[in-house]
C-alpha cells in the first residue's frame, strides 16, 4: 500500500531556503567520470529526461517528500514533488500531451509540470505542483568562541 502525502497545494511558501551546498553545481571530474561536490537538488535536475521520455534522476528529499528539479539558475532551483499516481488528484498527462497544449500548459497556476507522468524506479509517477523555488540560505556557522 502506498502512503500518500497530500497532493493538493503544498502548505509552504513558494520559496524555501536551503543550504547552499544542496544547490552546488559541482565540478566535472574526468578521472571519476562524474560531477564531484554536486548538491542533491542540482543532481535531481530532470527536465531533459522528462522531455525525452527517460526516467527522472534520483529525487532529493525535503520534509520527508521526494522532489525533482525542473531547472537551476544561479543560487536557486525550482522543483515539483514526485508522487505515486494513486496519491494524485486531478488530470495527468505525458510531456508530449502537455506541449501540444502549450499555452494552457505554460499558464497552469500549479506550474508546467503539475500532473505530468514521469518514470522513476521502474514505475510511473506524477509531478505535483505548485512549482516551488529552492533558494540558497545562509550556511550555518559554529560560534568561534565556544
Amino acid at each position: 500500500m502506498t502512503k500518500c502525502m497530500s497532493s493538493g497545494r503544498f502548505d509552504m511558501s513558494k520559496e524555501i531556503e536551503v543550504s547552499p551546498s544542496r544547490l552546488a553545481h559541482g565540478t566535472w571530474c574526468d578521472r571519476k567520470n562524474k560531477y564531484v561536490g554536486e548538491g542533491d537538488i542540482s543532481a535531481a535536475y530532470s527536465a531533459d529526461c522528462i522531455g525525452s521520455d527517460q526516467p527522472v534522476r534520483k529525487p532529493f528529499v525535503h520534509e520527508g517528500q521526494k522532489w525533482i528539479s525542473g531547472g537551476c539558475c544561479g543560487n536557486s532551483a525550482y522543483g515539483y514533488r514526485l508522487v505515486h499516481p494513486s496519491c494524485f488528484e486531478g488530470k495527468t498527462f505525458t510531456y508530449s500531451e502537455r506541449v501540444r497544449d502549450g499555452h494552457n500548459g505554460r499558464s497552469d497556476f500549479n506550474g508546467f509540470y503539475h500532473g505530468m507522468k514521469v518514470k522513476h524506479g521502474g514505475e510511473t509517477m506524477v509531478l505535483c505542483g505548485p512549482e516551488v523555488r529552492f533558494i540558497a540560505g545562509v550556511e550555518a556557522q559554529g560560534n568561534l568562541f565556544d
